[in-house]
């Protein structure tokens, strides 16, 4: 039985809100994109306007005035036609790349610029003929066709007050040099094109402040489902700790079976223990074979007694180990010469079991 929406009381979660992003289920306003637009035109307009009205003078200057001499043929319509195509890309294309930048990053604002692969997906809930029926009658569907007639009422009366502007301009009424043309076409599309973006300011604000409160209201939850969704929460942080419980038990197993193999052992004494290894020949440096602290490292110091591998305690070094080797790697630069001073001691008085750790690492190898 479905949760009544008196019930959904609670505020959604973020898991809950990122599924319903993924879902495309978020305030996306289509007049954000629209006033965007807009003002990216009018900004490269304004930026534009001298360069393009200069352009279009010179086009205009040396087509009229060459009428008389030019003969009519393909080749020369051709010219023209392909001048003419220059001139007025040169002005629009600026605008069109202006506007699909300034469409995607309304976009990308809406979405977080976030991926909703779900949305391309086919919903066959959309295609339900009673749903789509009662949607027609929905509240949702009214406050649409609200914020559309405001839309309309903003956009017809920015043309209506744009144009009843234009028509005292002196072109209308008297002469006008040639010039004129180009700087009046600039200046009254970047006219419209103002008083269109503050009118749908106005429209996107009210339709975006309208989709917030109403996806908000739809993504609220019951006590219920915010209960069950912790308890979710809860079992997949507890997998996790087990998973890493079990890999922190399978590094100390590998860490203790690499213990019978090291040079020498270095300890706090009974803080930290370092188990280190190094082959002439074969290794760039010495290399942790284990560390580990408090009972880990009496752990590591039982085993190495056990097998007779030289212990040295030098607690200053065993902590910088501890505390800066990795597990596998060589041990940071800086601490070479005191484990070279402490290698060349345990090399000096532990000869007999250099001799046995040879034969130990073959058996270990074969």
């Amino acid at each position: 039985m479905a949760d009544n929406d008196s019930d959904k009381t609670e505020q959604a979660t973020e898991r809950h809100l990122g599924e319903a992003m993924e879902q495309g289920r978020f305030a996306k306003v289509p007049e954000l994109s629209l006033l965007f637009m807009l003002l990216t035109a009018a900004g490269i307009l304004a930026m534009t306007a001298q360069t393009a009205a200069d352009r279009m003078f010179e086009f205009s200057t040396a087509t009229f005035s060459g009428f008389a001499s030019v003969q009519i043929r393909s080749d020369t319509v051709t010219a023209l036609f392909t001048k003419m195509m220059a001139v007025g890309g040169a002005t629009v294309l600026p605008v069109a790349f202006g506007c699909a930048l300034a469409a995607a990053l309304a976009g990308g604002l809406q979405t977080g610029f976030r991926l909703t692969p779900k949305v391309v997906g086919l919903n066959w809930s959309k295609l339900d003929v009673a749903a789509g029926v009662a949607r027609l009658f929905s509240k949702g569907t009214l406050v649409h066709t609200a914020i559309d007639a405001l839309k309309l009422v903003a956009i017809g009366g920015s043309v209506y007050l744009g144009a009843r502007a234009l028509v005292y301009d002196p072109l209308f009424s008297s002469p006008v040099e040639t010039a004129y043309l180009g700087r009046f076409l600039v200046q009254a599309a970047t006219s419209l094109i103002s008083r269109l973006a503050l009118s749908l300011g106005v429209v996107a604000a009210i339709s975006f402040a309208y989709e917030r409160f109403k996806t908000s209201r739809e993504l609220m939850m019951t006590k219920q489902e915010v209960k069950d969704e912790r308890r979710n929460n809860e079992g997949d942080g507890l997998v996790k700790n087990n998973r890493r419980r079990l890999a922190r038990r399978l590094m100390q197993k590998q860490m203790l079976a690499a213990v019978p193999t090291a040079d020498v052992i270095v300890t706090n004494p009974t803080h930290y223990a370092v188990a280190l290894k190094y082959e002439r020949g074969r290794d760039r440096a010495p290399v942790v074979l284990a560390k580990g602290e408090n009972r880990f490292a009496l752990r590591i110091k039982a085993l190495g007694a056990e097998h007779q591998v030289p212990m040295v305690e030098n607690r200053p070094v065993a902590q910088l180990l501890f505390g800066l080797g990795r597990v596998g790697e060589s041990i940071p630069p800086e601490l070479y010469q005191a484990v070279a001073q402490i290698l060349a001691l345990v090399y000096r008085t532990h000869r007999y079991y250099f001799h046995r750790l040879k034969a130990r690492r073959l058996e270990l190898v074969n």
